[in-house]
């Protein structure tokens, strides 16, 4: 349960299809920080006036560079519900009962399955868990005050990732704030060529010029940097990872070794993409595929998270919308993704998803995947963390869609949800926070005769599973 937050104190974390709300709740007794991923479709069931009216709606915005939202509780529902958590909540085994709580509002067929190291055991129930070991991992975590850094630490809390100590890194402007992470205060340091020194490994997002400066020099003194940024991933001899799909690119690459080394974390886009195509593509070979993004403000950072929702209430209010970030409206509007578009056409993360598959899939030893034809127009909607994609797949091989499914529903980090009497298929609103990969709408490609084309739709978490999850990830497989 142990969860990072910034500015002094834990933060109250709550989610019902919109951007992330947080509380300081420095008043109450112990330190309690728990996420809450209010899924619309239980709570109907819990509440019957669900979903609640807001209180206040004119709440000032608190200024932050690298963070994200945060708001009191707007509703008498969210009051409710924090109340009752904090009853439960004083010591360790009150603790756990407020987390069964929080379990039994929010569970469902996709959330009860949770992803690998999903803080569950077997029976469903939570476990306590305790990251820092003496015999762990030296760590750093670099660019710790935005989005994906935030990240980086409530995926260490969950995964239980072993570690001694950990180093937050961030720029001259954050550094000297503090922050706390499984009930210990850090400061922030400020990143300079000395900050590496006994560390193991270093998680970095902080941008490719950043990871371009201080990723050599880090590998230099022994570490391991996992790097989030793309200035390493199209590179000879830097593996390209998700440890679902080519892990065995990065077999050379070990902790204790002595010597340092680079890993680099593919495209958001590129890992929720491959997370769902890659099962299908070991089973019938894909010689081509068209995808097409639909993604969310946090693929930008964090300021784009808080001006659509900036954009959101200026436009409900009549008042012309603020845009600093993408130079046009983003609330109540979609449009072409805002990466520099190139000579050919394609913008700079369409060509990402395109490269990116083929270095990907080529690491997987199947012949000739280096000249996979794909394809990719990407898009920006108005949704807060979690992105959504169309992808078609022509194979060499006949696959129909039950066995796809089937296939699809075995394959590791994957849940499907294809329910066609309910219309029910996957969402961003229900990927946000999880681990996993959703897939649904499976089905045959009429375009194409026999079985050898199929559509699907995939969603999945651009912060957490298209970066941090992914990254620590990387990182357990190097233990």
């Amino acid at each position: 349960m142990g969860r990072s937050c910034i500015d002094f104190t834990p933060m109250l974390i709550h989610e019902i299809g919109g951007p992330r709300k947080r509380l300081p709740f420095s008043q109450w007794g112990r330190r309690l920080s728990i996420s809450f991923h209010l899924q619309r479709q239980t709570l109907e069931k819990t509440y019957p006036s669900f979903p609640p009216k807001p209180l206040n709606t004119n709440l000032e915005r608190p200024k932050g560079e690298d963070q994200l939202n945060r708001f009191p509780f707007h509703t008498s529902f969210e009051s409710e519900l924090a109340s009752k958590v904090y009853q439960l909540a004083s010591g360790k085994k009150k603790k756990m009962q407020a987390a069964a709580y929080h379990h039994h509002l929010t569970s469902s067929t996709f959330l009860a399955r949770g992803g690998r190291n999903s803080g569950k055991n077997q029976s469903g129930n939570f476990t306590v868990r305790m990251g820092l070991k003496e015999d762990g991992p030296s760590l750093a975590v670099v660019g710790v005050t935005g989005a994906v850094g935030q990240e980086f630490l409530h995926v260490l809390s969950d995964h239980d990732f072993p570690y001694r100590s950990i180093r937050m890194l961030a720029s001259k402007r954050s550094a000297g704030n503090r922050l706390t992470f499984e009930d210990k205060e850090y400061t922030v340091e400020e990143l300079n060529e000395d900050s590496f020194g006994g560390i193991d490994i270093a998680l970095f997002s902080a941008g490719g010029s950043i990871s371009k400066k201080f990723g050599p020099v880090a590998v230099s003194q022994g570490c391991i940097v996992i790097d989030n940024s793309s200035a390493f991933r199209m590179d000879e001899g830097i593996p390209l990872i998700i440890p679902e799909v080519n892990p065995q690119a990065m077999d050379h690459i070990k902790l204790g070794s002595g010597k340092g080394a680079l890993i680099a974390n593919p495209n958001c886009s590129t890992i929720i993409c491959l997370m769902a195509a890659t099962p299908l593509h070991r089973h019938a070979k894909v010689i081509r595929m068209v995808v097409s993004t639909y993604q969310a403000a946090s693929g930008a950072g964090a300021a784009a998270m808080e001006e659509l929702e900036l954009q959101t209430r200026e436009v409900l209010e009549g008042k012309e919308p603020t845009c600093k970030i993408f130079n046009q409206q983003y609330a109540f509007n979609l449009f072409s993704h805002n990466a520099p578009v190139l000579s050919n056409g394609y913008n700079e993360e369409e060509m990402k998803l395109v490269k990116e598959t083929r270095k990907i899939w080529n690491d997987m030893n199947v012949k000739n995947d280096m000249n996979v034809k794909v394809t990719a127009t990407c898009i920006r909607v108005p949704v807060m963390r979690a992105h959504a994609e169309s992808v078609n797949l022509q194979f060499e091989k006949p696959l129909d869609e039950d066995s796809a499914r089937e296939i699809l529903r075995s394959a590791a980090g994957v849940v499907v949800i294809d329910e066609r009497d309910s219309n029910h298929f996957p969402t961003p609103l229900e990927v946000s926070n999880k681990d996993d990969v959703a897939v649904g709408r499976i089905r045959q490609d009429v375009s194409q005769d026999g079985y050898y084309g199929l559509d699907i739709f995939v969603c999945g978490d651009q912060i957490r599973k298209g970066a941090a999850l992914n990254a620590i990830q990387i990182a357990e497989l190097v233990l």
